[in-house]
């Protein structure tokens, strides 16, 4: 998905309510600055990783819940974003162990989790 249809899902997010306009303008600016840093050469012999993919899977039917796909350079805002949203009883041990992976540029997947209460199996990758 290029820049330009990004744009136009934050714009339908502002407009369905979904999120705040400043919310939104953090989400542009932070598009714009990941769109400047994939223009710029990655170092040799490495490629940046560009996307955070979240999976959910409901493990009785094998049927996907949530398939998310953020552009690295948003997930920083996102996460800040939707903090407000996270419940107070979320392992934060969990969180620091995606933020850590985040931080030290690490690719593949990097939280892999089944919740048995909510036969779920969740997954997020960084690609």
């Amino acid at each position: 998905m290029g820049i330009a249809e990004e744009r136009m899902q934050i714009l339908k997010m502002i407009e369905e309510g979904k999120i705040s306009a400043k919310e939104g303008a953090e989400l542009i600016r932070a598009l714009e600055y990941t769109g400047q840093e994939q223009r710029a050469e990655p170092l040799r012999g490495t490629t940046p990783a560009r996307w955070f993919r979240v999976r959910i899977t409901d493990m009785s039917n094998g049927r996907s819940k949530v398939n998310v796909n953020i552009p690295i350079g948003l997930v920083h805002v996102g996460l800040k974003m939707g903090a407000r949203f996270i419940p107070e009883n979320v392992d934060s041990a969990a969180y620091q162990q995606v933020m850590e992976a985040i931080r030290s540029g690490r690719q593949g997947k990097i939280f892999d989790f089944t919740n048995d209460e909510e036969n779920e199996h969740i997954e997020i990758f960084v690609e």
